[in-house]
């Protein structure tokens, strides 16, 4: 019984170690951006930043967007371990993998055009349109909207960058750049303040929106672009996606807490087209929330990591995930082990007394035993060296005095009368 309990005990201190080396996050994370201008190379270098203060390289990825994102996050033996993506893209049942750390904000569609001011996409019919490269989130929903609108092959298509779209725009060289990003983003104010440039208002918004869940109504506010010059003119309405904070599903919860204080930190302050504190939001698009999120959004994380530094609280978090069950182990083990080993003890003195009363009762035999004194000493020799928990040590004790009660009875009946 007590070797059991000391391998299970060894087998205990090795699964503790074996957690505790696990315990700590990795030092260094892949995070999946988007192309250059966009508001996800911008946001990343603002993460970088925020996981740098922890001591945490996050390294950034440059993507051509939202499609490539998913597409390298998914990867089933994948080396990236966060990424931007816009809904509508993906389900939980295509990227099982994943989960979302939450909604970042609204990225609206714009549609900039040069020499024309249409209000809906039918009158881009026949024009040069830059829709993104493959891979993008913008030539993901323009590919759906215009077959949706019937002009597949209405629009010539052009796969330029968000940096390239708008530098064609503003040569003449194309009639119209759809770029699926931030109101932040520095291209998107560019075109805003471009007299030039006319922004294409999404005059049936609500109907988008019905026909594609995962867009929302969002609405440009008339001269917010540009006071003194009223850019835009009007209020605008557009369509936006809502664009998320992507992890795989085993990626550290304390990598998954930074990434969530990051984006608090990031993404609640007020903007063109959000309130304070109107984002990060508990809001799955495409796939579900993590526990971590979930966690976060309800109650602004655990106890711990409210009230520790991050790497203290990472170390205490992972110590209290080895005590609990370790001492669910050594609880029972504590209580167990006195009563076997007593049992034990009780097994061995009630042997010995058996074999005291075989003794005696060849004493007690009409034929003679010239054994019987050699017997005893050798019983009671043996009753000298056996070691009994304190508890028994009465028994023990009691036991030593039969002994040698019966020995010196056996001594008196043999001398001679």
């Amino acid at each position: 019984m007590l070797a059991l309990a000391a391998c299970v005990i060894a087998a205990s201190v090795v699964w503790v170690l074996f957690l505790l080396g696990r315990a700590f996050p990795p030092r260094h994370v892949v995070m999946t951006t988007g192309p250059e201008g966009s508001t996800y190379r911008e946001w990343g270098e603002l993460y970088r930043r925020a996981f740098a203060r922890e001591g945490i390289r996050l390294q950034l990825l440059p993507t051509s967007g939202d499609v490539e994102n998913l597409r390298l996050l998914a990867a089933p033996k994948g080396s990236v371990d966060a990424g931007f993506a816009s809904g509508g893209l993906t389900t939980e049942t295509k990227s099982p993998d994943l989960e979302s750390l939450g909604t970042l904000s609204y990225e609206p569609l714009w549609i900039f055009c040069r020499r024309l001011d249409p209000e809906q996409l039918p009158e881009l019919r026949g024009k040069r349109v830059s829709i993104g490269p493959e891979g993008g989130g913008t030539r993901a929903l323009m590919t759906e909207l215009l077959e949706a609108n019937g002009l597949t092959n209405g629009v010539q298509t052009l796969g330029d960058s968000l940096e390239e779209g708008r530098d064609a725009l503003l040569r003449g060289e194309i009639d119209c750049a759809c770029m699926l990003t931030g109101a932040d983003s520095l291209v998107v104010r560019k075109l805003l303040t471009d007299e030039g440039v006319n922004l294409m208002p999404f005059v049936r918004a609500d109907a988008y929106v019905f026909r594609f869940p995962f867009l929302r109504k969002v609405v440009l506010p008339m001269g917010v672009g540009d006071l003194a010059a009223n850019r835009p003119p009007r209020d605008t309405p557009l369509v936006a996606s809502a664009s998320s904070l992507l992890v795989r599903k085993d990626l550290h919860p304390a990598i998954q807490f930074l990434f969530l204080e990051a984006a608090q930190e990031i993404h609640s302050g007020p903007g063109i087209l959000r309130r304070p504190g109107e984002f990060p939001e508990a809001e799955p698009v495409d796939v579900p929330l993590s526990e971590e999120a979930r966690t976060y959004y309800k109650s602004g994380g655990t106890f711990l990591q409210r009230h520790l530094p991050f790497w203290l609280w990472v170390f205490a978090t992972r110590l209290l995930l080895v005590i609990i069950p370790l001492a669910g182990i050594v609880y029972p083990l504590a209580r167990v082990v006195p009563i076997a080993v007593a049992a034990f003890a009780n097994l061995r003195l009630n042997r010995l007394y058996r074999e005291l009363r075989a003794i005696e009762a060849r004493e007690s035999a009409d034929t003679p035993d010239d054994d019987i004194a050699r017997d005893l000493e050798h019983l009671e020799q043996r009753v000298r060296q056996t070691r009994v928990p304190a508890s028994q040590a009465r028994s023990l004790y009691t036991l030593a005095q039969h002994v040698s009660h019966v020995r010196d009875r056996w001594i008196r009946s043999t001398r001679p009368s």
